[in-house]
């Protein structure tokens, strides 16, 4: 098999016949062919055959009636005893309804709620009472008055459900509809987007040695086939985004292969998201243990995922990311919003 990875590009030095990527802020004239146990190289994008083109240039749809012409925030709601991160702050309603108030508030277009944590090594959660947790506070969410996507952060049927019923708009699934085969049925009943992403194993075992041939092609593969499959299933390839899973059995070189070529995803046709914030291999790189004090990793590298074309950034810090990624759109391709 052939793979193209379109070479980003977002100088205002744009030159004749370079093509936008994805319908976005990026261009590219130039793109990556590679094959498996063949060294890669670079040829024009006007040599690619019409079909991969089209994937890689056409305007995505909007997505939870989010336009994607620009990157969008997702902002993180766990509402858990135990996330990596902020395991036990939200656990309370009151307090997980506050604080998606102030994601709002800060920028957040996206609330991911998500009442069972897949941190390495974590326990699954019963359905009852990861339905418990997280259902009240979407229908509190919604009846304070929040109107930004609020998406459902879980691998069960049983629970997507209860939230698209308490106002959830779409469903996030970590297992790519691998644990729950009955999660893409309701999807495709109730005629909710979702977002599918690659993990090596469950939250369990996923970080005991994890191995690939490719990590790069390895994972597009398995989305390219969980993608084809959603469509069988009946929902359309507009209203599927694919999500790499950094960290998510994987180790720091696979992540860091992962989101140097993050571009190549862009040739399954559908919006990407990017979810780094505050993940270990930051804390590694950067000499941080605590998870909080991890920002300035997160931003750095979520601004690397916009480079490459990233439609969505799920992160715990939104106004840092927000006024971040003000910056770096206005120096960069002169877009302020």
């Amino acid at each position: 098999m052939i793979y193209y990875r379109p070479i980003p590009m977002q100088d205002a030095a744009r030159p004749a016949g370079a093509l936008t990527l994805a319908g976005g802020w990026l261009w590219f004239d130039r793109v990556e062919v590679l094959e498996r146990g063949r060294a890669p190289k670079l040829v024009p994008a006007a040599d690619l055959p019409v079909d991969a083109l089209a994937r890689l240039t056409a305007p995505r749809a909007d997505f939870a009636g989010l336009a994607l012409d620009r990157p969008r925030l997702m902002g993180i709601l766990n509402v858990t005893p135990d996330s990596f991160s902020d395991g036990g702050q939200f656990l309370a309603p009151e307090a997980a309804v506050a604080q998606g108030q102030r994601m709002a508030g800060a920028g957040a277009e996206i609330i991911d709620v998500g009442g069972e944590s897949t941190r390495p090594g974590a326990a699954e959660v019963p359905v009852d009472e990861e339905r418990a947790r997280t259902a009240p506070v979407i229908a509190a969410l919604r009846a304070g008055g929040i109107e930004t996507a609020i998406s459902i952060d879980t691998r069960k049927a049983a629970v997507a459900e209860a939230a698209l019923d308490a106002g959830a708009t779409f469903i996030n699934d970590v297992a790519a509809f691998t644990f729950d085969p009955a999660l893409s049925a309701l999807a495709a009943r109730r005629g909710a987007p979702v977002c599918l992403m690659h993990a090596q194993g469950t939250p369990q075992t996923m970080q005991a040695d994890p191995r690939y041939d490719d990590v790069l092609l390895d994972v597009y593969d398995f989305l390219a086939e969980k993608v084809a499959e959603t469509e069988a299933a009946g929902i359309p390839r507009a209203r599927i985004m694919v999500d790499p899973g950094i960290g998510f059995g994987k180790t720091l070189d696979h992540n860091l292969t992962l989101i140097r070529g993050l571009s190549l995803f862009h040739g399954l046709g559908c919006p990407i998201l990017l979810g780094v914030s505050r993940k270990k291999f930051i804390g590694t790189i950067g000499s941080e243990a605590d998870a909080a004090r991890r920002v300035p990793g997160s931003v750095a590298v979520a601004l690397a995922g916009v480079a490459q074309g990233a439609q969505v950034l799920r992160v715990h810090d939104v106004w840092e990311t927000r006024q971040a990624l003000a910056l770096w759109r206005s120096v960069t391709t002169g877009d302020e919003r």
